[in-house]
């Protein structure tokens, strides 16, 4: 069985995070996987680039789609793609992040009329006018149009968003796809879609229990430089400025813990947001930057007491997957598919979303409750291995491959 993934990156970002996750899965499996990207960071001969023309054409038709409020329509390459080797050898193509400027969705009716393919869906993207996420909007249920978000990424120059969705909507209807979507939320979200005339799975993304496993906490400390005596809150973003990320809701979190409990507390970020975070809140930070290493990832859960996240928007968040599976209790907004992972009591703390009040309530009941913390971490390490091992993961796409050959 041959399957190649269609990405926009490799090894770089959730979306392409989860998906070389997957091709690594399948290989253990057995299974000939490739991925074929825009940009390949990783040297391996199973990761290939999609070529670009050296024309100038595709800059001329953007010039025109994006005044015209158009995404990605502009790339002529997508259509070639049935010429590269990788394709021509695979018995299914994957899809995964089509957004990022680097593919032509306008290709999906060609790509799937030799092929069966699979679309994960990492986002909303797929079904909506333009957008990843919708937040508080459901017009992309009717057609889109009207947007308040035109802004929100990937943005547009102008408000197209009902001729964009009628554009997906037409190509959808000449395709040949079977869906696949990672959380509770957005299974939901696609029943409700222009996806529906599609069959829909649910797989959540997987993780390998054996890299990101709980680790002794006093040696984890010991190597990052925090004192034992000190809790430790974990925070991952690649900035402050991420609206999304919530930020603002960090910050407003953070400022209402007391002043005792901010003294003997460090925040350790993954990200480039320690600075910040140190001079508005006015406590100790450790800033490790990005980390690309799943080991040192591991150390650094480890290390902490709590992971939090004040998403306002997710799927199924990478950064709670890794954190679960090392053991570490989580404090997060009911968004999306989070509560999937963060599940009140057993695996951490769910608070409404954008009250940071309630957020910081939760940090406090569970850095306080030192019996509670300890059972949650408990809990973390059995769902991770129960329901969100790689293996598993790659079983159940090895079975929908399958049964979609079969057919």
């Amino acid at each position: 069985m041959n399957i190649v993934h269609i990405n926009q990156l490799d090894i770089a970002g959730g979306a392409a995070i989860a998906a070389y996750r997957l091709h690594q899965g399948l290989l253990n499996q057995g299974i000939d996987s490739r991925l074929l990207v825009e940009v390949a960071k990783s040297n391996s001969e199973r990761v290939a680039t999609i070529p670009h023309p050296k024309l100038s054409i595709e800059n001329l038709i953007y010039r025109i789609s994006w005044k015209l409020g158009h995404n990605y329509i502009h790339i002529l390459s997508s259509f070639d793609i049935p010429k590269h080797k990788f394709y021509q050898v695979a018995d299914i193509i994957n899809f995964h992040n089509l957004h990022g400027n680097y593919f032509n969705y306008l290709a999906i009716p060609l790509l799937t009329s030799q092929k069966p393919a699979v679309f994960s869906l990492h986002d909303m993207w797929s079904f909506t006018g333009h957008c990843a996420y919708s937040y508080d909007c459901d017009r992309w249920k009717i057609g889109c149009g009207k947007c308040p978000y035109l802004e929100i990424y990937p943005g547009v120059a102008r408000d197209n968003t009902c001729q964009e969705w009628k554009l997906k909507n037409w190509i959808y209807s000449r395709s040949n796809l079977t869906i696949v979507t990672h959380s509770n939320w957005l299974t939901e979200q696609v029943k409700q879609s222009m996806l529906s005339r599609f069959p829909i799975y649910q797989i959540p993304n997987g993780i390998d229990t054996e890299i990101y496993q709980p680790l002794d906490s006093e040696k984890c400390r010991y190597v990052l430089g925090i004192p034992t005596n000190k809790k430790v809150l974990m925070f991952a973003a690649a900035s402050l400025k991420d609206n999304r990320k919530g930020g603002d809701l960090l910050l407003k979190a953070l400022s209402n813990l007391p002043a005792s409990l901010k003294e003997e507390t460090v925040l350790l970020i993954l990200g480039d947001s320690g600075e910040a975070i140190s001079e508005a809140v006015g406590m100790q930070t450790i800033n490790l930057g990005y980390v690309s290493s799943d080991r040192l990832k591991s150390v650094a859960y480890s290390a902490a007491d709590l992971f939090i996240f004040p998403t306002r928007a997710d799927n199924l968040p990478l950064v709670l997957q890794e954190s679960i599976a090392c053991g570490t209790p989580m404090v997060s907004f009911k968004i999306g598919g989070v509560p999937d992972l963060v599940r009140p009591n057993i695996t951490g703390y769910l608070a409404e979303p954008e009250n940071a009040k309630e957020f910081c309530y939760g940090i406090l009941e569970l850095l306080e409750d030192t019996n509670l913390r300890t059972q949650i971490s408990q809990n973390c390490r059995q769902i991770a291995v129960e329901e969100y091992s790689l293996e598993l993961q790659s079983q159940r796409y090895i079975e929908l491959y399958r049964q979609l050959l079969g057919n």
